[in-house]
């Protein structure tokens, strides 16, 4: 499609954009490659003909366009290789025995969030795939109580419990007890149908309050089903992107991170491997690139993820995906 020059013009706008978010103009890249400005200014013109690059409105540079963004990375991008730092810094974590696969799996996920500035999120196995260990409770205040959520894979969940009115700490301890007895060893997306089968008959009988007792804990339960499969590190990077400098387009894309639905959109299909959604190609958002892969550990499925601008570095986020997902199966 490009001939060389205009593929090492197109590279370097592309490259020097990610790296600068500032429009490139043909008086930086005639000094990088030594051309007359007449070339460079015709074949970036060729380019934006291609709809490769694009005119900005506040300046008199190009940037790539969502097309150009897809271009570089099917036919000019490599894989980065990673730095040593990047590289003992998730070696840490994946040598650590204390730690769980699923603490592992979150863990080293935040560390690609606090290197690259993006947004990672992991998408769990099904919650069917934990079941209820332990419950317990730390009252707050007469109103409020915390309920902290145990699995047996060592997965733990705490949820600030607003109570319709004042109860009884001896009442609170009656029913945690009775949930314990009933529910442990349960799949956590059928705690729910517990609760209302087994401990809704019984609960009436031995605690007075049963009523706003029920109710508390049956939210708790349904709210842990929902979130416990989704980790999300850096939802706040977005603050730090020049391009997103719009209140109210910040405000709509934090809001998307905090909708599971919307969150869960992002899990990877059948193939096993790097998937690059740019812009209007994801579901998530237009202005947002989507970089994910599945991740199948001791018969555990699940989605790594990072999200970031468009002006995302491509090359770098794939090969610490690809490097955490192999060490993940490895463990």
């Amino acid at each position: 499609m490009l001939n060389q020059r205009q593929a090492d013009i197109f590279k370097l706008i592309v490259e020097d954009y990610i790296k600068t978010a500032r429009p490139v103009s043909s008086k930086s890249l005639c000094e990088l490659l030594n051309c007359s400005s007449a070339t460079v200014r015709n074949e970036m013109a060729c380019l934006e003909e291609l709809g490769l690059i694009e005119k900005t409105h506040t300046s008199s540079g190009r940037i790539p366009s969502e097309q150009g963004y897809r271009y570089y990375v099917d036919n000019i991008m490599k894989p980065k290789e990673l730095t040593g730092e990047d590289m003992l810094k998730l070696q840490t974590i994946f040598h650590n025995q204390s730690l769980m696969m699923s603490d592992v799996i979150t863990k080293s996920m935040e560390i690609i969030s606090e290197l690259t500035s993006y947004t990672s999120i992991v998408l769990g196995t099904s919650s069917k795939e934990n079941c209820i260990s332990k419950i317990e409770v730390v009252p707050l205040d007469d109103k409020r109580l915390i309920a902290i959520v145990i699995t047996d894979k060592g997965h733990v969940e705490h949820k600030t419990v607003v109570l319709e009115e004042q109860v009884s700490p001896a009442e609170i301890k009656q029913t945690v007890d009775l949930i314990n007895k009933l529910v442990i060893g349960t799949p956590i997306d059928e705690v729910s149908s517990k609760l209302e089968f087994e401990v809704k008959p019984v609960i009436g009988k031995l605690v007075k309050q049963h009523e706003v007792l029920y109710n508390a804990f049956y939210n708790v339960f349904n709210e842990f089903t929902n979130d416990s499969n989704i980790r999300l590190s850096g939802t706040s990077n977005i603050l730090k992107q020049p391009e997103f400098n719009d209140t109210a387009r910040i405000r709509q894309i934090v809001s998307k991170f905090e909708d599971k639905d919307i969150v869960k959109s992002i899990t990877a299909d059948g193939t096993d491997d790097i998937k690059i959604t740019i812009g209007s190609e994801n579901d998530f958002d237009d202005d947002v690139t989507v970089i994910k892969t599945k991740y199948n550990t001791n018969g555990e499925e699940g989605t790594i993820a990072v999200v970031g601008p468009k002006r995302m570095e491509y090359d770098r986020v794939i090969t610490l995906l690809d490097y955490i997902k192999h060490h993940i199966e490895k463990q």
